[in-house]
Order: structure tokens, then C-alpha cells, then sequence
């Protein structure tokens, strides 16, 4: 059972979706859904992060490790949809120059 502080649902596709916070009591449980991931699938790892609130150091720390170890296996980490304040997190550790972010497309308006 995951900590009441996240979600994170692992559908077809090499996806994972996480909600609420990354840290240091959910990530754990994130990591052993990765690493399960990765372990039992081939392709790029897809994380979701639309509903994600925030993340913490422990979180980021994950990320890293989660990226490290997917290009070890000639794969690839994507982060998907990130919420403006991860975004601002991943860009003030600099973190976005070394980890595949997919922003969400900005609504076209007439």
C-alpha cells in the first residue's frame, strides 16, 4: 500500500503517475514501482508528474538516481507534464539540463 502522501499508478506503457508529494516518506515506495518498472518492461520510463505538489531532496534524489540507472540500461527517463513549481525546482538544481522534461503544450488562444 503506498503512504496516504502519494499515489503513483502504473498503467500500460511504461508509465508511472504520481500525485501529491515526492519525498521522504512515499519515495521508497516510488522507487520500488521504478525500479519494478524497469526491471520488467523495455522503452523509456515514462514518470507523470501532472499531479505531483511537490517534491522534495529525497525526491529529486530518486529522479537522479532513477535517470542514472535507466541510461546504464541504454534507456531513457522522461518526465511528463511537470507542474510549474517542479519545473522551477528542476531548473534552480539545474536539473532540467540533465533529465528529459516534457512541459505541458500552453493552450492556444484566438
Amino acid at each position: 500500500m503506498l503512504a496516504p502522501t502519494h499515489n503513483a499508478v502504473i498503467p500500460k506503457e511504461n508509465v508511472v503517475r504520481l500525485a501529491g508529494l515526492l519525498d521522504v516518506r512515499s519515495v521508497g515506495d516510488v522507487r520500488q514501482i521504478l525500479n519494478d518498472l524497469i526491471d520488467t518492461t523495455q522503452g523509456d520510463v515514462i514518470v507523470d508528474l501532472e499531479a505531483l505538489d511537490a517534491l522534495d531532496a529525497t525526491g529529486l534524489g530518486l529522479l537522479v538516481a532513477t535517470h542514472r540507472r535507466t541510461q546504464l540500461l541504454g534507456r531513457q527517463l522522461v518526465l511528463r507534464h511537470p507542474v510549474p513549481s517542479v519545473v522551477r525546482i528542476l531548473a534552480v538544481t539545474r536539473l532540467h539540463r540533465i533529465l528529459r522534461v516534457e512541459r505541458t503544450p500552453l493552450p492556444i488562444s484566438a
